[in-house]
């Protein structure tokens, strides 16, 4: 028998991942979408991965443009200008346009610099920010650099926004860390 989509593509932690964040989801009686440049679908296939997902996951946005930021999720073209696509800012707006424009609970952004090109000293490859918005609570933003060629970084990301997930939705306090 050929092995699962999940087990094929993901890691059997991640995959274990995705499945709390579904599970706590479904204790709260809520629903997620997510925004996504950087990871390209990743975090929604991850989650979409776990049998029963369609109960709580509402869509997934790939928005790898800034116009696709702008156009699907109502980023302002301005936040862009001024922060650049790879910024807490912009991390920020596409949680917050992901949860008005989909009508879910909860949202899920990254955005980043993969590789293995596209670095500059202020932002070198394997910079990501990614956020999570949940309805009547502010966003919660997070930097991190990730080592590793572009698979890593992106597998990395999208592991740390499903950590994310699971801090916000147990409740558990996650201050301004932006390391």
């Amino acid at each position: 028998m050929p092995p699962s989509f999940s087990s094929a593509f993901f890691p059997p932690d991640l995959v274990a991942q995705a499945s709390a964040v579904l599970d706590m989801l479904r204790d709260q009686a809520l629903t997620c979408a997510t925004a996504e440049s950087c990871t390209g679908g990743m975090v929604a296939a991850a989650l979409t991965a776990v049998a029963g997902s369609s109960d709580v996951f509402e869509r997934g946005y790939v928005t790898y443009s800034n116009e696709a930021k702008t156009e699907s999720l109502g980023v302002p073209p301005g936040l862009i200008a001024q922060h650049g696509a790879v910024s807490a800012q912009v991390a920020a707006a596409m949680a917050e346009g992901c949860l008005e424009e989909s009508g879910a609970a909860l949202a899920l952004s990254t955005t980043g610099i993969a590789g293995p090109g596209g670095g500059t000293p202020d932002k070198p490859v394997g910079l990501v920010f990614f956020a999570c918005s949940i309805a009547g609570s502010p966003t919660v933003v997070r930097r991190r650099i990730f080592a590793g060629d572009r698979n890593a970084v992106r597998y990395a990301t999208v592991n740390a926004v499903l950590d994310l997930a699971l801090q916000v939705l147990s409740g558990v306090p996650t201050g301004d860390e932006m390391d």
